[in-house]
């Protein structure tokens, strides 16, 4: 996936024609979020499909500093956390338009082992429903269910050896066996991947010293990604595809795009007590 997101710029906010560059990440940086990685959202990528022109095609990373070997607890997509990517396309009305939900479950094949994979089975594996709200988040549809997430790439012995999943193809057999079409048309993709951001950390934080030919410092690390492809229709506010642009400038084909990852913040307890009068 980094060899096919270096040939486009990052965008928090973009036009369905032209593309534009965003200039900020955030992996650490902010403390409280820090503290829960599996609700930090990285990054968000938004450009056109380089596969199909009509189509529009968005990434948001979540989980910093991943090392696919590093286990025996791996990085996972949150049990308890909603996942969603929000998209504007009216200058009125909902905060967003249209919504994307990922809610995430765990399966564990073989108990009687710490390795996450062993002899065609995996532990922390995750499974995934996507739901999709066109009204601001009044009315939810579900669009797939039991989507597959990858397992890490932890190493030849775990994904192609007999010991492992044995997938002789590699690990890229695995990914694509991953992607999965929705009900409504749009590709999906959730799992591990090489962060494709690129920050000299090491000059960053030391006082702001940053180094001509820096080193990326995020580089063999993951990220958890939530990746859709969608046509351009569905995201155009009256269904419109990019035919239908007067300009590179049409106003009609701009949106707005971000991600955000929620925990339920509040646990509400009902006590029911049962008294009988002839108790007394």
């Amino acid at each position: 996936m980094k060899n096919i997101l270096s040939k486009f710029f990052v965008a928090a906010l973009i036009c369905l024609l032209p593309q534009i560059q965003a200039t900020a990440s955030s992996h650490r940086e902010a403390p409280l979020i820090s503290n829960d990685p599996l609700a930090d959202n990285t990054d968000l990528y938004v450009f056109r499909s380089p596969c199909d022109t009509n189509k529009i095609v968005i990434i948001a990373n979540y989980i910093p500093f991943e090392h696919p070997g590093g286990g025996p607890n791996w990085f996972n997509f949150g049990q308890n956390i909603r996942y969603e990517i929000h998209i504007k396309n009216k200058a009125t009305g909902a905060a967003d338009d249209i919504t994307y939900r990922f809610t995430f479950t765990q399966v564990h094949q073989d108990t009687t082992t710490f390795f996450n994979i062993r002899l065609g089975k995996q532990n922390s594996m995750d499974r995934y429903t996507c739901e999709r709200s066109m009204d601001g988040g009044v009315t939810w549809t579900t669009i797939y269910t039991n989507g597959i997430v990858p397992p890490p790439n932890i190493g030849p012995r775990s994904i192609q050896g007999g010991a492992g999943l044995g997938a002789t193809a590699g690990y890229d057999s695995i990914m694509m066996a991953a992607v999965s079409i929705a009900s409504t048309g749009e590709k999906l993709f959730c799992g591990p991947a090489d962060d494709p951001f690129f920050v000299d950390l090491g000059g960053a934080f030391d006082v702001g010293g940053f180094r001509t030919a820096g080193r990326d410092g995020l580089a063999k690390f993951n990220c958890h990604s939530i990746a859709l492809e969608i046509p351009i229709f569905t995201l155009q506010k009256t269904g419109l595809s990019v035919s239908g642009a007067t300009s590179i400038l049409d106003p009609n084909f701009v949106i707005g795009v971000w991600a955000s990852a929620s925990r339920q913040a509040i646990t509400t307890c009902y006590f029911i007590w049962s008294i009988h009068i002839d108790d007394f």
